[in-house]
């Protein structure tokens, strides 16, 4: 049986997972249109809402100590958060912070639930301070502990064991990170990561004995392994290999001594317990094989709360016993009355692209035999990762005879530094030069239509949509380009001050690149274009602003047809279920009209 559209888009998702010291879990689920904090005395129990907003609440983190949680949440999109005091009845809802020109950054809770750390840019748009706040204090009474000043984008990345020191973590670009130990006593710090050359350290917590920190880091190696960096000699020792694929996340419960720790196999989630501090491990979990996304410890760390998101699974928290590995779903996110076993598994594949680099990329195929539309799905970033999540929008496409191709082209996180750095500044085409010879490859399988191949992708992958038209305009049928970059100068000239330094480090600056930048845009090569186009943005985008869509809508629209769909109450994506469905009907109805 086929569904509309908008059934898919009803397919709800539960995540977020946090463990109260009671042990009833909170988790953001979206039921209402828009991811609000729901609890759960117990597995698939009635869950009660917690908050209610028309506005998308971005995470909910409970209190160690109370019946309460602090949640975040923004306006429109515009992505400056900020805190909430939020009762474990739903009775109280406090706001922590009063400053909706700035962004929240949530840096944790410390041990006895007394205070709260974050990072904010109150002072200068472009720079992050570290703050401590008490529970029951406003924003105006938060103390500034970590003067950010002259450095990039900072985060506070957890408390001590003894609750008297914060890390700060220092995100240079997306390849170069740094740690710092502060004193909150004192107000000194320390910078414990000294390096040279670009190193990450992707996640990070304290050793229960407050003497060392573990880290995810690529330090000496082309993949993420989990080390001990111990804060007296500042000696990084190996604990744990990636064995060629990284460790991306770690957690740790400091009472009892329990690491987790989560490997990326390929774009699936292994994920391990460690006993601290001699490093047994646990039963592993019996969980959906896709992705894990947050963990909560339970009480005593005899339970741990995840996400996951699987190729046929919607996504759902589910909690396993730390001792047996035994797990049960605890959430019951609907599928819209759609059947699951009516959703289909892609398959992982690889292609060779013009240089010889072999490509990841994840396939879905219809059940009837083909030749089959395909649509292209580019993911943004650049460094991030397509990874097998369940995806409505996928399912749909695929149950209404496309192939939809997800291709991890060069510059993609997950499969070491190396790769990662493949695009930056001026080999930035050959990652677009991967999309075309991966269209190549699937032309040549005999079960797609080379007549039929759209491009589709949002924000950096908008970029690499409007490229891959103006770059390679014969290989396409049409083209949709969501939240996307159309001209680099314009964009970084644009976004957020807070992202520029950041973004410049991938992309090239204004100062030293502005020529380079300019000869890769599409803007500057609208010409080339040969296939119709659907743009959609947010008008309070603030990582890459609308005038992105509006200058390649009008110059696109001079040499083929164009439709234009900007939301007033979204920003860099559509969080809105009502805008969801506008949105993705448009994109229906347009592939419909030209595929």
């Amino acid at each position: 049986m086929a569904y509309d559209i908008e059934r898919y888009l009803n397919i709800r998702s539960a995540g977020g997972p946090s463990f109260g010291p009671d042990g009833r879990l909170a988790f953001l689920m979206d039921t209402t249109g828009t991811n609000q904090v729901w609890q759960l005395d117990d597995p698939e129990s009635w869950p009660d809402q917690l908050s209610f907003h028309e506005e998308s609440v971005s995470f909910a983190s409970y209190s160690p100590t109370r019946a309460e949680l602090v949640y975040g949440m923004d306006e429109g999109g515009n992505e400056k958060t900020q805190l909430f005091r939020l009762s474990a009845d739903g009775s109280e809802d406090v706001p922590l912070t009063d400053d909706p020109e700035s962004i929240h950054q949530w840096g944790g809770w410390s041990h006895d639930g007394d205070r709260f750390a974050f990072t904010a840019n109150r002072r200068e748009e472009a720079d992050f301070d570290a703050y401590v706040q008490r529970r029951d204090e406003t924003g105006e009474d938060a103390e500034l502990v970590f003067d950010g000043r002259g450095m990039d984008w900072l985060t506070v990345a957890g408390w001590s064991p003894s609750d008297d020191r914060l890390v700060v973590h220092e995100m240079h670009s997306n390849r170069d990170h740094d740690l710092y130990v502060l004193d909150l006593d004192t107000g000194d710090y320390e910078h414990v990561t000294p390096h040279d050359g670009d190193v990450r350290y992707g996640s990070v917590a304290w050793h229960p004995s407050g003497d060392s920190l573990l880290v995810s880091t690529d330090h000496g190696a082309d993949t993420r392994y989990l080390a001990e960096l111990d804060l007296d000699t500042l000696d990084l020792d190996t604990r744990v290999e990636g064995d060629g694929w990284n460790v991306e996340s770690l957690a740790v419960d400091h009472d009892s001594g329990t690491l987790a720790a989560i490997r990326n196999v390929d774009g699936y989630s292994e994920l391990t317990l460690y006993d601290l501090p001699d490093w047994t491990e646990h039963a592993s979990p019996d969980l959906p094989n896709g992705v894990v996304m947050g963990l909560s410890f339970g009480p005593g760390a005899d339970e741990v709360a995840v996400a996951v998101s699987a190729p046929t699974e919607n996504t759902n928290v589910h909690v396993f016993d730390t001792d047996t590995g035994e797990s049960t779903r605890w959430t019951d996110a609907a599928t819209a009355g759609i059947p699951k076993d009516s959703f289909t598994t892609p398959d992982l594949v690889h292609f060779e692209s013009f240089d010889g680099l072999e490509v990841p990329a994840f396939l879905t195929l219809p059940d009837e035999p083909g030749p089959h539309p395909v649509i292209v799905d580019i993911h943004g970033g650049p460094e991030a990762q397509r990874r097998p999540y369940f995806l409505s929008l996928r399912q749909y496409f695929v149950d209404n005879g496309y192939a939809v191709f997800e291709p991890n082209v060069r510059g993609s996180s997950g499969y070491g530094a190396e790769y990662m750095n493949l695009d930056n500044v001026e080999k930035r085409m050959d990652s677009v030069k991967d999309i075309a010879a991966g269209v190549e490859w699937l032309t040549g399988r005999g079960d797609v239509d080379s007549d039929r191949v759209v491009a589709y992708g949002g924000s950096y992958g908008g970029f690499m949509v409007l490229a891959a038209l103006t770059e390679y305009p014969d290989l396409w049928a049409a083209g949709v380009d969501v939240v996307g970059i159309a001209n680099f100068v314009t964009f970084l000239e644009n976004t957020g001050e807070w992202r520029r330094e950041h973004r410049e480090a991938e992309y090239g600056s204004l100062e030293h690149d502005r020529e380079f930048l300019e000869s890769i845009s599409p803007i500057n090569n609208i010409s080339s274009i040969r296939a119709p186009l659907l743009v959609m943005h947010g008008a309070n985008d603030p990582r890459v602003p609308v005038g992105e869509a509006e200058q390649v809508a009008d110059e696109a629209s001079e040499h083929v047809p164009v439709e234009k769909l900007v939301f007033e109450d979204e920003g860099h994506g559509f969080s809105k279920l009502e805008n969801r469905i506008t949105a993705y009907r448009t994109t229906v109805e347009f592939l419909d009209e030209h595929v």
